[in-house]
């Protein structure tokens, strides 16, 4: 009966996160259009450069207090007014000292030509605004209401579209500076609502200690990981706007942009089943892995089509978003393979993170990390936005390798000590 519940449950809010999602990608796709085509391959380069650099910092902002929140409330529903009020004091404070901290990296990693008041706006609305509105989504993750997710996740991407349409409607060419006002503007909005709707729908936040020192440990790694994984996934266009050229880092960016849009439905399949690793998880890696491997094949059926449709259809893109991004077709077709590798150590990583290995599951993310950046110093001078394609295809096989090994290690230590168990169990129950 409760595999049965989770099952529909998970089905359930798979579908509310495909549809969330799936409307969020057509709203994505219309704003995505119109800013690519109104900036400019230069300008967009220059701000989708400055969106990398915050979003390095960025999973610090709640030093990985809305994954703890989902870890224990999806345990024991009684302790979310705690944890949410933590969630929220952790990200004003740590927030606040995040933000000096990317106005002062922005003056070495970015060209002196990107505003610094750019850096500022980008900032302020992803550290406090974005950091709230996925802390507030966390929220009904941890209770397994994502429709209102969904919701959220919709009205992030309509804010910013109707913001886009007016600002195109008034400058037909905006700089990237006054797409940066409409970026903090729409962000702060849909923080606000989020707050509001999650306090309305799930309760109030009890404001008391900061986490013990073990969960706050633990929250540390949840944000290394997460950190790292904007750095191997998002450190390229940063280190393109410096050691390469706006324009490629325009092209990179639009194509990148592309493949994110396309691994939506596995998203949406991944926040419904964060929940149930953990319930999986209490009871070993063994459980959580069985969990993971139906999601596994699943995924790789469907990420195997779309790299296969990638292939294909990727000369179309520069019709769309105009002639000045033709070469985003190549770029595309290089960065195909990518949902298929982010399918397998997602779902891989999860499994780690459930049965509470998140320590092990950030170190192999760290290394990867720390080989993205290493590679690309080398690699992007002397191959442009062509070297940032392969070193991403080389980071995101190399954790598939990490994790994978990982699991697969641990399940057998796992096995090997369940039969020693039963082994002395039905050697001390033989009578002599």
């Amino acid at each position: 009966m409760f595999s049965f519940s989770v099952k529909n449950g998970l089905v359930r809010n798979t579908l509310w996160m495909f549809l969330g999602q799936g409307l969020r990608l057509v709203i994505q796709a219309l704003y995505f259009v119109e800013i690519a085509r109104s900036l400019g391959a230069a300008n967009y380069g220059a701000f989708i450069g400055v969106v990398a650099l915050v979003g390095i910092a960025y999973p610090f902002g709640a030093l990985g207090s809305g994954n703890l929140l989902v870890k224990n409330v999806a345990r024991d529903r009684t302790l979310y007014p705690t944890y949410l009020g933590r969630a929220l004091a952790i990200t004003t404070v740590t927030s606040s000292i995040l933000l000096v901290v990317v106005l002062l990296l922005s003056h070495f990693a970015l060209p002196a030509t990107i505003p610094l008041l750019l850096v500022l706006l980008v900032a302020g609305a992803d550290l406090f605004g974005l950091n709230m509105i996925t802390v507030c989504s966390q929220a009904f993750q941890a209770f397994e209401q994502l429709n209102w997710t969904a919701v959220i996740n919709v009205l992030i991407s309509a804010t910013r579209l109707i913001g886009a349409l007016i600002l195109i409607g008034i400058h037909r060419h905006p700089s990237p500076l006054q797409w940066g006002y409409v970026y903090f503007g729409s962000t702060t909005t849909v923080a606000i609502f989020a707050f509001v709707l999650a306090w309305l729908k799930l309760g109030a936040p009890r404001f008391v200690d900061m986490l013990p020192d073990a969960e706050t440990r633990e929250g540390i790694y949840f944000s290394i990981s997460l950190s790292a994984q904007t750095i191997y996934n998002d450190i390229d266009k940063t280190m393109l706007a410096r050691l390469s050229t706006l324009d490629a880092t325009g092209i990179y960016g639009a194509a990148y942009r592309l493949i994110d849009v396309s691994f939506v439905p596995v998203s949406a399949l991944l926040w419904s089943a964060y929940p149930n690793f953990f319930r999986a998880g209490a009871r070993g890696i063994n459980h959580s892995f069985g969990y993971a491997k139906p999601l596994v094949l699943r995924t790789l059926g469907y990420s195997s089509f779309v790299c296969l449709f990638l292939l294909l259809f990727a000369g179309y893109v520069p019709l769309v978003i105009g002639p000045e991004y033709a070469r985003t077709a190549e770029a595309l077709r290089w960065l195909a393979p990518l949902p298929i590798l982010k399918g397998l150590h997602y779902f891989l990583s999860d499994t780690l993170t459930g049965a509470g290995h998140q320590g092990l599951r950030t170190a192999i993310q760290a290394g990867v990390a720390v080989f993205n950046v290493l590679i690309n110093v080398w690699i992007i001078p002397a191959y442009s936005w062509r070297g940032a394609a392969w070193s991403s295809i080389a980071s995101d096989g190399l954790l598939v390798c990490g994790v994978g090994a990982a699991v697969l290690i641990l399940s057998r230590r796992s096995q090997a000590a369940a039969g020693e168990i039963i082994a002395s169990v039905e050697c001390s129950s033989t009578p002599s």
